[in-house]
């Protein structure tokens, strides 16, 4: 509960003194003392009650104050009776350490107040959120449509004082009851949630950030809920799933909840994951779409027949939107250590998630009521490949500076922290995107180019790599492939004299090569770079070509350097 509904209930008798900004903090306890220094009787979020006894002199209150707030209380309440109100003093060390003050009637008793809280924090809330479960079971139930996950997230806070979040694999909100997540909690949640799962820790998981709690429930689809409860989910390999499950982020922590409320949370996570379900089933015709479009371009068929196709899910992909849009190919490939596990289905779900990230710049994907409608996700054995269409109008006029539609840096930076946990030691995510395309002729290349991308990406570490178009016409797309150690003999044949050097007379080779190269072998810009005059410039270059062997005025011998300082 939250010090706000103790201010609220007339019958305690509470008065407000100073921490207005601070009622939203939750109460898990209640301790009621005179003692000096109670901190080793605390554990933090705590409501202390104190009749004063301890306060000789106006000296008394800073430390007591400050003991309080080091320990994690939440807020502290003051009898009236000892000295008929409660001094200013304790207001005024109060406010130094942002702790509401509550003053308490004469004519309440602690007991009150103290049996209040405990019922409101023990096994009688277990109570009341069972009767929101039922009651929102009921609203499902109540018509095809059902309530939604943000019909049971708005009765948590309503009627528990539970705030809470849906979340996708990515920390991307998916429903929420109040306020959204501040910038950047959602894939931390998400990271952590991952990570634990594939430990094998047993939810709820639990973490605080920046001082707030949360607790962090599974939402599993109807067959996997049945196997966990079966005592058969050892059975399934979680790798399948994990990367695709959403999540039920709650901003408490469960760690001391009674069994009771823990199994009825279970439930909120089940209803949820009846929405889920929906959501995918509506998903149906669009991953449909995608799969016969994707059929005739692999198989070769006209142009005509794809367009036909293309025509008909237009519609579809772009409600409301009656030009044929620009499309774009994206291809998401995971891969476990094993290869024992069936990945094509989870990747295809991901994918889903991934596009429909809120860090991906709006204008980059096609105008609709739901992000889930803008994209089609088929697989094809191992790998994923979605069909995303960009409105004509976006692709036709991108804005100054940038080009249009998905961009792999993108892509990378809204999946690279959460996922990295879910794929822990034994997993990898790679993913091409390809350039728009404006006709049907143009989607065998672009979902070719796409693949070619993946296959760079690939080649890179990191637990989750992405790259896009733009890298297939440059040198990026070969250095890859270039066998280990042939890239080590070429790298240390040309670089390693300048770093012995370097390393005997700090002389800077290294840094003024790659500045020069950068220059185009300007020397002046170079000089000017570098903060060097451009004889001291010269005597460098030379030092270089002469420790190597090689000319830098040679284009031959440019490249060969450039292209080593890449491979190193």
């Amino acid at each position: 509960m939250r010090l706000r509904a103790l201010l609220e209930t007339d019958a305690l008798g509470l008065r407000l003194l100073g921490g207005e900004d601070e009622l939203d903090r939750t109460v898990r306890g209640v301790m009621t003392t005179d003692l000096r220094d109670p901190s080793r009787y605390l554990s933090g979020g705590e409501l202390v009650l104190t009749g004063l006894a301890w306060r000789h002199s106006p000296e008394d209150s800073e430390p007591f104050v400050r003991l309080l707030a080091s320990s994690g209380v939440v807020g502290l309440a003051a009898g009236e009776a000892e000295l008929g109100s409660v001094p200013a003093d304790l207001v005024e060390a109060c406010e130094r350490h942002r702790l509401p003050l509550f003053s308490v009637s004469e004519a309440v008793a602690f007991a009150s107040i103290t049996e209040h809280v405990v019922r409101q924090v023990s096994g009688e809330r277990a109570g009341d959120l069972a009767a929101v479960v039922d009651r929102h079971r009921r609203l499902m139930t109540s018509g095809p449509a059902g309530g939604g996950p943000e019909v049971v997230l708005d009765l948590l806070t309503s009627d528990l004082d539970l705030h809470a979040w849906v979340l996708s694999p990515v920390g991307r909100q998916v429903a929420g009851s109040d306020a959204p997540l501040p910038a950047g909690v959602g894939p931390a949640l998400a990271a952590e949630h991952l990570a634990a799962s594939r430990t094998g820790r047993r939810s709820p998981h639990r973490m605080t950030l920046d001082g707030t709690p949360y607790s962090l429930f599974p939402i599993r689809t109807a067959d996997r809920n049945a196997a966990a409860l079966a005592g058969t989910a050892a059975s399934r390999d979680v790798r399948e799933s994990v990367l695709s499950d959403w999540l039920l982020a709650v901003e408490a922590d469960a760690g001391d909840w009674p069994a009771a409320r823990l199994d009825l949370l279970q439930g909120v996570t089940q209803l949820i994951a009846v929405e889920r379900e929906r959501r995918d089933a509506a998903r149906t015709v669009r991953r449909r779409l995608a799969q016969e479009v994707l059929e005739l371009v692999q198989a070769g068929a006209p142009p005509t027949e794809i367009a036909a196709r293309l025509r008909v899910a237009a519609p579809v992909l772009l409600p409301g939107l009656g030009a044929a849009p620009h499309w774009q190919v994206v291809v998401a490939r995971i891969e476990w250590d094993g290869g024992a596990v069936e990945s094509g289905p989870a990747a295809q779900a991901l994918l889903e998630e991934i596009l429909v990230d809120p860090t991906i710049p709006a204008d980059s994907l096609a105008a609709s009521a739901e992000p889930a409608d803008r994209i089609a996700v088929a697989y094809s054995g191992e790998e994923a490949i979605a069909l995303v269409p960009l409105p004509a109008v976006a692709a036709d006029r991108p804005e100054e500076g940038a080009s249009p539609g998905l961009h792999a840096d993108s892509l990378l930076t809204a999946v690279q922290a959460p996922l990295s946990g879910g794929l822990a030691d034994d997993g990898r995510l790679t993913l091409g995107v390809s350039a728009p395309v404006h006709s049907a002729e143009g989607l065998r290349g672009a979902l070719e180019e796409a693949r070619h991308a993946r296959r760079v990406a690939a080649a890179r570490p990191g637990r989750v790599a992405a790259a896009g178009h733009h890298e297939l016409a440059s040198h990026v797309l070969l250095l890859p492939f270039v066998p280990d150690d042939v890239r080590r003999a070429f790298t240390a044949r040309l670089l390693d004299p300048l770093r012995d050097y370097d390393r005997k007379h700090r002389a800077e080779l290294i840094p003024t090569l790659e500045a020069f190269l950068d220059s185009d072998g300007s020397w002046t810009r170079c000089a000017s770079r570098l903060h060097l005059h451009v004889n001291t410039l010269r005597y460098r270059v030379g030092r270089i070509e002469q420790l190597t062997g090689r000319d830098l005025s040679r284009l031959e011998d440019k490249l060969d350097f450039f292209l080593a300082l890449r491979m190193s």
